[in-house]
């Protein structure tokens, strides 16, 4: 959906309470719903049952925003209506309130869809005590929210990130991006003159950063498609970079990354240290039809990260995109073996502790 949101006014007058109020009405069902929930996961029943799964996650998700909405509401009002809300105790409380939604939000996706999620933390928790920039790859349904509920509630971090103004249309998660450091950005086909720009929104985001804060970007900039990364190796060839173009197309499994959001969030500041983060698991589910037919999902994600220190990273803008193009490499070789082992698990559930899989995250 590539359609302007509402108003500021539209979407927390209308929108919101609207969707409070259809909440409200499917409360009375919801025990009913819980049952037949309990029935759906219940791995002794037959069948994939993917209606009733989707009916429930449909239902679930509408009372989640409107829990989140009247929490976010009551901060606000507890602020002074706002007047107090950039006091550091207010931007706390909705950090960790955020957290919480995100946490009961995933619980119950792993619950209901029948999905493990496996991080492998300590370099996601690393660079104690300076800012980071954390790059992943784009690859399957949500993984930018597995990756703010790993930045929330595992790595203890304020989560910033560059998102497309669409995902305003949602009440909840435009109240909760709200409540975070975040930038809207107007994709390009609706972009004025005057509207800032992805590389612009970073730095603005990077600039302001503390010690404990994240700033998330995916410089694929989208999910990886044949079509796209070819074009995208096309594109390094005409601008005359054949060298980071043979390096992409020796990269299967993902896209070639833009650097200028990377370059730009480095400059904004320069004492951050970098965090990659490779995952897979969902990477072929890429259109509505796809998800329909993997219900339920029985998947197992993965996620591995890598930190580098300030003092380590390449000082110049062409050694720094050269030096991203080399992590995304690693990525790359990091997705297929862990691919690899993940398909071998399927055939012996007895290697889901396996030395392969550990060795595959520690990279």
């Amino acid at each position: 959906m590539n359609v302007a949101p509402p108003p500021w006014w539209v979407r927390r007058f209308v929108l919101a309470p609207v969707m409070v109020a259809i909440a409200v009405l499917l409360a009375p069902t919801s025990i009913l719903l819980v049952l037949l929930a309990l029935a759906v996961v219940s791995w002794a029943l037959p069948g994939r049952l993917r209606a009733p799964r989707m009916a429930w996650m449909t239902v679930f998700y509408i009372l989640w925003e409107a829990t989140a909405l009247l929490g976010f509401f009551g901060i606000w009002v507890a602020s002074g209506f706002g007047y107090a809300m950039d006091r550091k105790v207010f931007r706390s409380v909705n950090l960790r309130f955020a957290a919480w939604m995100v946490k009961v939000l995933f619980w119950q996706i792993r619950w209901t869809l029948r999905l493990r999620i496996s991080i492998d933390a300590d370099e996601i928790r690393g660079l104690d005590g300076v800012p980071a920039v954390v790059v992943s790859r784009h690859a399957g349904p949500g993984d930018s929210f597995v990756l703010v509920d790993a930045l929330l509630n595992v790595a203890r971090r304020e989560p910033r990130i560059v998102l497309k103004d669409t995902l305003r249309w949602d009440p909840a998660i435009d109240t909760l991006l709200s409540r975070i450091p975040a930038e809207f950005v107007v994709p390009h086909l609706r972009r004025a003159a005057d509207d800032p720009g992805g590389s612009e929104a970073v730095g603005d985001l990077a600039r302001t950063m503390s010690d404990d804060s994240a700033l998330l970007l995916f410089p694929e900039g989208g999910n990886v498609t044949p079509r796209r990364r070819s074009a995208r190796i096309a594109a390094l060839q005409d601008a005359g970079q054949s060298d980071l173009a043979a390096m992409a197309a020796a990269m299967p499994h993902v896209m070639a990354p833009h650097v200028g959001g990377f370059l730009a969030a480095l400059d904004a500041c320069p004492r951050a240290g970098v965090v990659v983060v490779a995952h897979t698991g969902l990477e072929k589910l890429v259109t509505f039809g796809d998800i329909w037919r993997e219900l339920p999902m029985d998947k197992h994600i993965v996620m591995k990260g890598w930190s580098t220190a300030p003092g380590v990273l390449p000082a110049g803008a062409d050694d720094r995109g050269t030096w991203l193009f080399s992590e995304w490499a690693r990525v790359d070789g990091w997705i297929d073996a862990t691919t690899a082992e993940l398909e071998r698990e399927k055939t012996d559930p007895r290697r889901r502790t396996s030395r392969g899989v550990r060795a595959a995250q520690r990279g």
